[in-house]
């Protein structure tokens, strides 16, 4: 296909398309003339990934193209380029250096997934963004004096990860070839977020008018 169709099949401009290729996150197409290229089904899947990252996902270009670098490496396995691009994602603030509640906190999560088994988030030498972000949340909780001990946070985390095999079923079910994971993997982490935020509210909303609604 040319330019254009791409642009169109894909609904991203050709201006950007264009950018994308100058910036390397796209690969070349096979030149027909000493202006014009042609374009396959592998541009249009990595076009959508790149879309997902960029556009979806708020990921910087040079951070996308660490995601596509993993991506075609080879001797890397799933787990770790699904990974790559979901830790490429903005997250919220880490806790600041000098927040006197951060250390109490750090330990506080580290127990917590000492708990219930998970060995991926603070270890060495790079902790997960996320790690650092659910920090920073118990760090807030306990300066304003609201439940966050470690048996307060137990069955989120055990939910949680409950929800994390519902969610890689998903991944998983959507598409068969590692572009296509990996962009669902960022698009269904950012665009299903709001949707667990808008069932927590409607679930908490069902289950006060069950207890404390007058009859």
């Amino acid at each position: 296909m040319r330019l254009a169709e791409l642009s169109e099949r894909s609904g991203v401009s050709t201006a950007t398309i264009k950018y994308y290729l100058r910036e390397g996150l796209l690969p070349p197409g096979r030149r027909v003339t000493a202006t014009q290229a042609e374009y396959g089904e592998e541009h249009l899947r990595r076009l959508r990934l790149v879309r997902a990252l960029i556009q979806v996902g708020g990921v910087t270009v040079a951070s996308a193209r660490e995601v596509l670098k993993a991506l075609e490496d080879d001797g890397l396995d799933r787990h770790d380029r699904l990974g790559t691009a979901v830790w490429a994602l903005p997250h919220g603030p880490a806790p600041a250096a000098d927040d006197p509640a951060a250390e109490a906190a750090r330990r506080s999560a580290d127990e917590l997934l000492r708990r219930v088994g998970w060995s991926y988030g603070g270890a060495a030498p790079a902790p997960s963004p996320a790690y650092g972000m659910l920090v920073a949340a118990i760090a807030a909780l306990a300066r304003l004096g609201y439940p966050c001990t470690v048996d307060d946070l137990e069955p989120y985390a055990r939910a949680m990860g409950r929800l994390a095999v519902t969610d890689l079923d998903l991944v998983e079910r959507y598409g068969g070839s590692p572009d296509e994971q990996v962009e669902a993997a960022v698009a269904l982490t950012v665009l299903y977020e709001p949707v667990l935020l808008s069932l927590r509210r409607l679930a908490e909303a069902e289950e006060s008018r069950r207890r404390f609604e007058e009859r």
